[in-house]
C-alpha cells in the first residue's frame, strides 16, 4: 500500500464572525501577507541601520522613506498580483466575471504580476524621492523572500497550487484535488507538496544566500548586486518546483471558451514548459544581465 500523509486538518479560516448580518473572515492567507510586508519591513530597517553594510558607508534611504515604501509595495503587490494572476492565468474571468477581479480575498494572485507591480512602484517611488533605485531595490530583496516563503505556506494551508502524483512517502493527500490520471496504478492519489518546495526554496533558502552576501560578503556595497541574485535565485528555484507542480487546469481544459488559452496552453505543453517557467526564465536572464551591470558600475 502506498505510504501518504494525510493532509492536516487545517481550517484556511482563522477566525469568523458576523457583523451587521455579513460574515466577516480573518484567513491565514491574509495573515501571512500582512506577516510578509512586517517581517521584510523589520529586517530591511535593521539593515538600513548599519550604515558600514552599504556604499560609501551611507543607507540608500532612511527609514521614515522606508516606512513610505511599505505602503507602495503592498499596492504593488496586491494590484499587480490580482492582474498578473488575470492575464497569466486566468483571462477567462475577464469574459465571464469581471467583478471576480477585485475579488483579491478569494485567492488568486501571481508572483510574476506582484514582482512587476513592486518593481514598477518602486521605480516611482525612487523618482518621486530622488532615490538611487540600486540601493532600494537591494533591501528590497532582502526583505521579499520572507513573504514569498510564508506566503506559500499559506498556499499548503489552503490546499491549492499542489503538486503532481507522486509515489514518494512524503507524499500528501490534498481534499478537492482531482483525481489522478488514469496511468496512475496506486489506489490513493497523493501529490508532491510543492508549495512546501516552494517555501524552502524561494522563501528559505533564497533568504539565507541573500542575507549571507550582504552581512558577510559585502554585497550590499555593490548596488545592484543582491537584486541580480534575487532575480537569478527566484528563477531557477521557481523552474525546478514547477516539475513538481500541477500543471493549470485552465491551459488543458476543453471546455475553456477562450481558445487562444488552450492554444497557447499546448504550445507551453509541446515545449515542455509550465506558465511558470516561461516567466521565470526571463528572469534569470534579466538577473545575469544585471549582474554584469552592477559589476562594471562597482
Amino acid at each position: 500500500m502506498l505510504a501518504v500523509i494525510p493532509f492536516p486538518d487545517i481550517d484556511p479560516v482563522l477566525i469568523s464572525f458576523d457583523v451587521f448580518g455579513r460574515t466577516l473572515a480573518v484567513r491565514w492567507y491574509a495573515l501571512a501577507y500582512i506577516a510578509g510586508f512586517l517581517l521584510a519591513w523589520f529586517w530591511i530597517n535593521r539593515a538600513l541601520r548599519r550604515a558600514h553594510l552599504w556604499r560609501d558607508d551611507t543607507a540608500p534611504m532612511s527609514l521614515k522613506q522606508c516606512e513610505d515604501l511599505l505602503t507602495w509595495m503592498i499596492v504593488g503587490v496586491i494590484l499587480g498580483g490580482r492582474l498578473g494572476y488575470v492575464l497569466f492565468y486566468n483571462t477567462a474571468l475577464i469574459a465571464e466575471d469581471p467583478a471576480g477581479i477585485l475579488r483579491v480575498w478569494e485567492g488568486g494572485m501571481s508572483f510574476h504580476g506582484g514582482f512587476l507591480g513592486v518593481i514598477i512602484a518602486g521605480l516611482i517611488f525612487c523618482w518621486r524621492q530622488g532615490l538611487s533605485p540600486w540601493g532600494v531595490g537591494d533591501a528590497l530583496a532582502m526583505g521579499v523572500p520572507i513573504g514569498l516563503g510564508l506566503g506559500r505556506v499559506a498556499n499548503f494551508v489552503n490546499a491549492e497550487l499542489w503538486g503532481r502524483p507522486t509515489a514518494q512517502p512524503w507524499g500528501v493527500v490534498f481534499p478537492n484535488a482531482p483525481e489522478c490520471p488514469g496511468w496512475w496504478q496506486e489506489s490513493i492519489c497523493a501529490r508532491h507538496p510543492s508549495q512546501l518546495y516552494e517555501a524552502g526554496l524561494e522563501g528559505l533558502a533564497l533568504f539565507v544566500v541573500i542575507g549571507w552576501l550582504a552581512y558577510r560578503r559585502g554585497a550590499l556595497k555593490v548596488p545592484g548586486q543582491l537584486i541580480a541574485v534575487f532575480f537569478i535565485g527566484y528563477g531557477l528555484a521557481r523552474i525546478v518546483v514547477e516539475g513538481f507542480r500541477q500543471g493549470d487546469s485552465q491551459f488543458t481544459d476543453p471546455s475553456n471558451p477562450w481558445g487562444h488559452i488552450i492554444r497557447f496552453g499546448s504550445e507551453i505543453d509541446s515545449l515542455g514548459l509550465s506558465m511558470g517557467q516561461i516567466l521565470s526564465i526571463p528572469m534569470v536572464l534579466v538577473g545575469l544581465v544585471i549582474w554584469v551591470i552592477a559589476r562594471n558600475r562597482a
